[in-house]
């Protein structure tokens, strides 16, 4: 649950509203209907998106989905999961009232143990998530960040010094002007090792 739900508080407070959703999305599905985590990432799922719609100068769908989300989060303490609900409730309250208050103030800014995480915050759990959400999001092949992430822990577990996945992986989610970079990058690792991979397993057939 860490993981996700830290990459997806990242991913919004870096701006991307509609992606952080993604983050969460797959772990609440798999929750037991009416269980507290279930409505806690249904709460939040629904505030980010209230947040994209007011953006979006779509008042009517922001102001029914932050009532939405302040039904689901009405139960849960303050603190829940590190992360401070009492300020969600509030912003979702005055979205509520108001979502033009988008429009003269930023967004509130989620917050993860005690400070605002952003994706420089994340660790490698935290990164291949976000980089997954994040290359399904803006078209890159999400088959090659996910391939990625595999040789990432399998460097790890060896206790490969420097591995290049490590380091490209945190480079796609940090440094979103140089995406398509690193992903060109990336994709070329990949293939270079999937192609000793298959010499190796050549050897044995």
């Amino acid at each position: 649950m860490r993981a996700h739900l830290q990459a997806g508080v990242a991913i919004y407070n870096a701006g991307r509203y509609h992606a952080a959703h993604d983050a969460w999305e797959d772990r609440w599905l798999d929750l037991e209907s009416g269980s507290d985590d279930e409505q806690f990432l249904h709460g939040l799922i629904q505030f980010t998106a209230a947040v994209f719609h007011a953006r979006n100068g779509n008042w009517s769908g922001a102001t029914g989905l932050a009532a939405s989300a302040s039904e689901y989060l009405a139960a849960l303490p303050a603190d829940y999961r590190s992360v401070d609900v009492g300020a969600v409730r509030d912003y979702l309250a005055t979205m509520a009232r108001d979502p033009e208050v988008i429009e003269r103030e930023r967004p509130l800014a989620l917050t993860h143990e005690g400070a605002v995480v952003g994706p420089t915050d994340l660790d490698l759990d935290a990164t291949l998530v976000a980089a997954d959400v994040l290359a399904e999001e803006d078209s890159y092949d999400v088959a090659v960040v996910d391939r990625a992430s595999e040789y990432a822990r399998a460097d790890l577990a060896a206790d490969v010094a420097s591995s290049p996945f490590v380091s490209l992986l945190f480079d796609f989610v940090r440094e979103p002007a140089h995406r398509g970079v690193v992903f060109q990058r990336l994709s070329e690792h990949v293939d270079r090792r999937r192609s000793r991979e298959e010499d190796v397993d050549g050897l044995f057939e």
